[in-house]
């Protein structure tokens, strides 16, 4: 029995967990301030918007820096044309647009290229430089783009993101307190396409925006997605550049952290931005998750326990094996499968994400295995990037790791 309420409070901890991300996003996201994931999605092969013609006519009025978008390319990610052409439709004054790649031979070089023809009154440049300075590949890969921009303020934004023409003035505007220096976003995976790329949505619908936004709006702690990241580059600089982060693999939350220790705000932005995920395999989200979960280890420590004592759905899993399936287990069980079910569907529709209800049925199943990838990291703490393989020690530094067979 005593067992038996041990779980109980764990899985209670969990549903409340659940409830608590419902009512940070609802405090943080009114909804008409959010589009339909369906408006994303439509007129990907024309690398159109249903709100282009409407919103970019009208430039925005008062702070309206100019701003310099970082964007490194590698290889052609899902609709990676329709992602970069919406940075083309931006309804703000002045910015420009820097496509990044290591190699000459990459294919979104000649997709960049076209999109630069297509746009000729845009400020669009492509820089091509491998430096292997930086064992991080996507820091190495940003450093000539950061050297070539022009402006005061740096915007680096992944491949795989998608926005609204309002995009640049909406996360422009905490920068107005000259003591912010870095502005990120709230991130919705969007046009699921395959079993994989399903679960890694439901994924960022729940429990990554949730807890971005529970930690923002109850704790007070800003968390930096690398996906959208707006800094002021004297900010930046002030923190040493890349050179902090160029042997790092949370790029993203190094620099927030000493951009917090420097003394400039650190903000999450309310505006939420689109990760396009169509054709992501099962094994691929497997991988990625792997990563993230030593990636958290190492940031937490013994912050990351959190992770498992709040996924309600998977520590019933844990009471069925123990205790056995007994009416208490299963009622629990059945509990902790419905909060989570009902939870993460209302939590999507708040910011309208596309799913029909019976996809969310997924959302168990995906905790699941999200519970089971938690343990990964106390068994293994390497990592196999672009064909190398490195160790994560703390704050996760990356070490490589000799080939055997190179000896």
């Amino acid at each position: 029995m005593v067992l038996f309420l041990i779980f109980a409070g764990l899985v209670t901890i969990g549903v409340i967990d659940v409830v608590v991300q419902n009512l940070a996003i609802r405090a943080l996201l009114p909804k008409n301030r959010i589009l339909p994931e369906s408006d994303f999605l439509f007129g990907e092969k024309q690398g159109t918007h249903r709100s282009d013609t409407a919103t970019s006519l009208t430039s925005p009025t008062g702070f309206c820096p100019p701003i310099s978008i970082l964007k490194p390319l590698k290889g052609l990610d899902d609709a990676l044309a329709h992602n970069l052409t919406t940075f083309c439709h931006q309804a703000y004054p002045d910015y420009e647009i820097i496509f990044a790649l290591e190699e000459k031979n990459d294919p979104a070089r000649k997709l960049a290229e076209e999109i630069k023809k297509q746009y000729p009154q845009k400020k669009i440049s492509i820089v091509v430089k491998q430096r292997d300075y930086a064992l991080n590949p996507k820091v190495d890969n940003l450093i000539a783009a950061y050297e070539a921009s022009q402006f005061p303020y740096v915007l680096i934004s992944d491949s795989d993101v998608r926005v609204a023409p309002d995009y640049l003035r909406e996360i422009i505007k905490p920068m107005e307190d000259p003591k912010v220096g870095l502005v990120s976003n709230l991130i919705r995976g969007i046009g699921s396409r395959t079993f994989g790329s399903l679960l890694e949505n439901l994924h960022l619908n729940s429990f990554v925006i949730g807890h971005v936004a529970v930690l923002n709006r109850f704790f007070k702690m800003p968390t930096v997605v690398g996906k959208s990241m707006l800094m002021r580059k004297k900010a930046f600089e002030e923190i040493g550049g890349f050179e902090p982060v160029r042997s790092v693999l949370a790029e993203d939350y190094v620099i927030g952290d000493l951009m917090d220790k420097k003394g400039n705000r650190v903000v999450t932005s309310g505006y939420v931005i689109n990760a396009v995920n169509h054709y992501r395999t099962f094994k691929q989200f497997i991988k990625r998750h792997v990563r993230w979960g030593k990636l958290r280890r190492e940031l937490a420590g013994i912050g990351y326990v959190s992770e498992l004592i709040s996924n309600a759905v998977f520590m019933s899993c844990v009471a069925l094996v123990v205790l056995g399936p007994t009416t208490r287990t299963l009622s629990l069980a059945a509990a902790a499968l419905i909060v989570n079910i009902v939870g993460d569907y209302l939590l999507g529709k708040r910011i309208k994400a596309a799913p029909p209800f019976f996809h969310y049925l997924l959302s168990p199943l995906k905790d699941t295995i999200v519970g089971l990838i938690w343990f990964v990291p106390f068994v293994s703490r390497t990592v196999m990037w672009r064909r190398h393989r490195y160790k994560i020690s703390k704050g996760t530094l990356l070490v490589p790791i000799p080939d055997k067979k190179a000896r």
